[in-house]
């Protein structure tokens, strides 16, 4: 599995070609020549970026759902919903294809945002945005999420 660490502005050209940084891309290095998946995201408006082997562990998850259950079915569909293959070019650009551009509403400024095993592809505006209106709310949501989880057992982390 991959850690990714870090938050990455950049431009978009008219072709929708994107550069990654060179810190990113040293950090892709070892899944570099995998390829990419890149795909809508579920909750947010912007796209998600996976190195071929984190797609094809989360892959490996969505195959274990029953798809004789509708909800599941339902579920395979949407998840996987404008996903494409694409690789970096010999400059290090990576092409945003035209649906997933107007999806996230990527035109220019972009902001690349590590989480976790995958990049998460904002348009800047968009990004900022959801950061300001996250931060509201974070210490009730970090509290709900990670209130719970306890290195040791006397409850001390």
């Amino acid at each position: 599995m991959i850690n990714l660490i870090g938050t990455y502005e950049g431009k978009a050209d008219a072709k929708g070609r994107l550069l990654l940084s060179n810190a990113l891309k040293k950090q892709l290095m070892p899944v570099l020549q995998e390829g990419f998946v890149i795909k809508r995201s579920v909750f947010q408006p912007c796209l998600e970026l996976y190195p071929m082997p984190e797609w094809n562990a989360m892959m490996s998850k969505v195959n274990t759902l029953n798809r004789f259950v509708k909800k599941n079915n339902d579920f395979i569909r949407r998840f996987t919903a404008g996903v494409k293959i694409v690789e970096l070019d010999s400059l290090g650009r990576l092409l945003i294809p035209k649906d997933l551009q107007v999806f996230a509403d990527i035109n220019k400024n972009v902001v690349l945002s590590s989480a976790l095993n995958i990049i998460e592809i904002w348009d800047k505006d968009k990004y900022e945005k959801a950061i300001d209106d996250a931060t509201v709310d974070f210490a009730d949501l970090a509290e709900n999420v990670m209130g719970n989880v306890n290195e040791n057992e006397d409850g001390i982390s």
